[in-house]
């Protein structure tokens, strides 16, 4: 069976090809299920993929996109069947193995998860890795025992993927949710998914003391770098940040004073080599309080051709929310 898909190559100068390709089944990887994409996204890992800006890919040549939904249309195991509606987010997708950005895939049966009511595969890709991430790093928070009623908790780089669900998810769960973006113009988007206020990302991202005014009960950085140095310098005593991003940078330039000072805890959180609950429990999360008519919203449908002219935008932070691919145009 022919199909698209977005390949990328390496030329001899070791430069990033991208080009949407016709190829057959005769390519896929040789795994368990084949799954007929409909929908995938792009995520800010796949714009450098496809952009070669990043060291993102490890095999080539290789289809990116860390996500995909769809429908199962052959299986060699006993779990899934043909016409089983289901998603993939992270296990390696679209760095060590084939991706999402394709019509048809064939994946390892342990990396499927059904999609739960009340999502389609298009609302389960407006979600993608990026709200999963942003359900784990709540659940992070709720783990350690932050209650609604405790204190503001910051999210950084709030109109990003990650970001916005992360408003709607804090803030429709009962905490006081401040957002940090260094777009203003996206204010009036972020108290509308839930935002008590807005702050300039501007206070987070020079250097700052070791120590600051105790102010955030929990912080959810996507940002790395100075902004989650200072996120930490301001975070209450016995406070969590969970950390899961590094737009600013992948640095740490501060000090162990908050964590030995006031007990302040930092969670790495990893999306990709999750175990199954977890992510059951995730995704549980998201189907209780995660607002469809406000994650369509935050959501931009583009068609598979149009992915390796969209990906550099993103990277420029020209993109707000979720980028949702649908695989048919």
């Amino acid at each position: 069976m022919s199909f698209k898909a977005l390949l990328l190559s390496q030329t001899e100068d070791r430069k990033t090809q991208a080009e949407l390709v016709t190829m057959d089944d005769a390519r896929l990887p040789d795994r368990d299920v084949t799954v007929n994409v409909s929908h995938s996204t792009l995520n800010f890992k796949d714009a450098l993929a496809i952009t070669g800006r990043g060291a993102v890919v490890r095999s080539w040549p290789l289809v990116p996109g860390i996500d995909l939904a769809g429908t199962v249309a052959e299986s060699r195991h006993p779990d899934w069947q043909p016409g089983d509606a289901v998603v993939v987010t992270g296990w390696g997708l679209g760095e060590n193995f084939w991706g999402g950005l394709t019509q048809r895939q064939r994946v390892d049966a342990g990396w499927l998860l059904k999609i739960p009511a009340p999502f389609t595969p298009r609302s389960a890709m407006a979600v993608g890795t990026a709200g999963f991430t942003a359900a784990l790093c709540v659940r992070a928070l709720q783990r350690h025992g932050l209650q609604p009623g405790d204190g503001e908790v910051l999210v950084t780089g709030a109109a990003g993927g990650v970001g916005s669900i992360a408003v709607v998810l804090l803030a429709s769960l009962g905490y006081r949710v401040v957002a940090s973006t260094g777009r203003p113009q996206e204010a009036d988007y972020l108290k509308n998914l839930g935002a008590a206020r807005v702050v300039d990302r501007n206070e987070f991202t020079q250097p700052g003391k070791p120590l600051q005014k105790e102010t955030w009960a929990g912080v959810v950085d996507t940002v790395g770098s100075h902004t989650l140095v200072n996120a930490c310098a301001m975070t209450r005593q016995w406070g969590a940040v969970a950390a899961c991003g590094l737009a600013q940078g992948g640095d740490l330039p501060g000090t162990v004073m908050p964590f030995i000072l006031r007990g302040v805890t930092l969670y790495g959180i990893n999306s990709v080599l999750v175990p199954n609950d977890q992510r059951t429990q995730a995704w549980a999360l998201m189907a209780q309080h995660l607002d469809l008519a406000k994650l369509e919203a935050m959501s931009t449908e583009i068609g598979l051709s149009e992915a390796m002219a969209y990906a550099p935008k993103l990277l420029a932070g020209q993109v707000r929310g979720r980028t949702i691919v649908d695989t048919a145009r």
